[in-house]
């Protein structure tokens, strides 16, 4: 936490993607850090929507609009005069990037490729700027491989959400390459960072196709969870685990030293700790154990569209090169996640009250472990 404790105190945020479930712990997150936020998203989902009930509008300056309007986009960041940008905004669904592959392209590809060019024309001024932009644990060509992808492995993907959190790294590095150099930092004052997470879990999170989703849910219905890979392993974290990354990254990034900062102008795995790795139906089976209710079915089908049985990232470079390391194990993160959603079903509740206590809490822990 002392590394990014004090950062954004009165720094201008440009944050994309806010309405959306990470973007807006990570909104609620910065506006108690003390930084001026404007959002840039979407209206928010229908109900529930994290947004509407942490009320996180009240926080920042609220835009409604489409990554895809680059003149939008353009104009909006630069009248923000941002420190720095935050780039959540995506279309971020295997299932639905089988439905709609045209616009998890436009969204992933060509969204971020207008964040970049708005940007450069901020840029253009002389203005200095760090920029995070969020991609996937997807990005990763996978080979099924038991160990952890790192940062340096090739880029690729099975379908189309994932080929597009790949070629939104390669679009990223090639505008890092081409007109924000490292070696150049000092002139140009741009540090482009891509961060890359693991599965994230915890309250407030109703996006469909998730399986901690698909188990609140049932539970709450009190009908049997329908679990579609239970034997898939997946690296699960706590929310609050990567925006720690981003937040850490980000203040590294915006230090005054731009030669410095450009040290960090790279791709990073922001994942839990190898035992963070669990098959689903093990996720699922402690979740309903936290619950005290439940039960599950198998609804494996072979026909089914393809996902990714084997996927891990290897956090060695920020826990070597950031200092970052995980705080809240798997337990700990479903834990919390369950407590959110058993708040939410009890009354009366209040989401904001709950969320910000997380992230309190979060933050104490990481404090006492550094």
């Amino acid at each position: 936490m002392a590394d990014f404790n004090g950062a954004y105190r009165g720094r201008r945020v440009f944050l994309t993607g806010h309405t959306g479930f990470k973007g807006s712990w990570m909104a609620l997150w910065l506006h108690g850090l003390g930084a001026n936020v404007t959002g840039y998203a979407h209206r928010p989902p229908p109900p529930p929507s994290l947004f509407e009930l942490a009320r996180v509008g009240k926080t920042l300056i609220n835009i409604e609009a489409d990554v895809r309007d680059a003149a939008r986009l353009r104009d909006e960041l630069i009248a923000a005069r941002p420190d720095i940008v935050f780039h959540f905004a995506a279309q971020a669904l295997v299932l639905a990037g089988y439905e709609r592959p045209l616009e998890t392209l436009e969204t992933n590809v060509m969204g971020t490729a207008n964040l970049l060019e708005a940007v450069r024309a901020y840029s253009h001024g002389g203005r200095p700027c760090a920029v995070v932009i969020v991609t996937s644990d997807k990005c990763y060509e996978n080979q099924e491989w038991v160990h952890g992808y790192r940062e340096t492995d090739p880029m690729g993907g099975h379908d189309p959400y994932s080929m597009s959190k790949g070629s939104a790294e390669l679009v990223v590095a090639a505008w890092r390459r081409s007109y924000f150099p490292v070696d150049g930092m000092a002139q140009h004052g741009v540090g482009v960072a891509t961060v890359r997470a693991g599965n994230v879990i915890g309250g407030g999170d109703w996006t469909r196709d998730r399986i901690v989703v698909d188990c609140v849910r049932a539970l709450l219905s009190g009908e049997a969870i329908q679990v579609r890979n239970p034997h898939a392993t997946r690296p699960w974290q706590h929310v609050l685990e990567p925006l720690s990354g981003y937040l850490q990254l980000g203040a590294r990034l915006m230090a005054e030293d731009r030669v410095l900062a450009g040290n960090f102008a790279e791709a990073w795995n922001f994942g839990p700790s190898a035992s963070g790795v669990w098959p689903v139906g093990q996720l699922v089976d402690h979740l309903i154990r936290l619950w005290s209710a439940g039960r599950w079915e198998d609804r494996s089908d072979p026909t089914a569209r393809h996902e990714a049985k084997l996927l891990a990232v290897s956090i060695d470079k920020a826990y070597h090169r950031l200092g970052w390391r995980p705080v809240w194990n798997v337990e700990r993160a479903l834990d919390k996640t369950v407590e959110w959603f058993k708040a939410y079903a009890s009354r009366p509740f209040d989401a904001r009250e709950v969320t910000q206590r997380q992230i309190d809490e979060y933050a104490a822990d990481r404090c006492c472990s550094n």
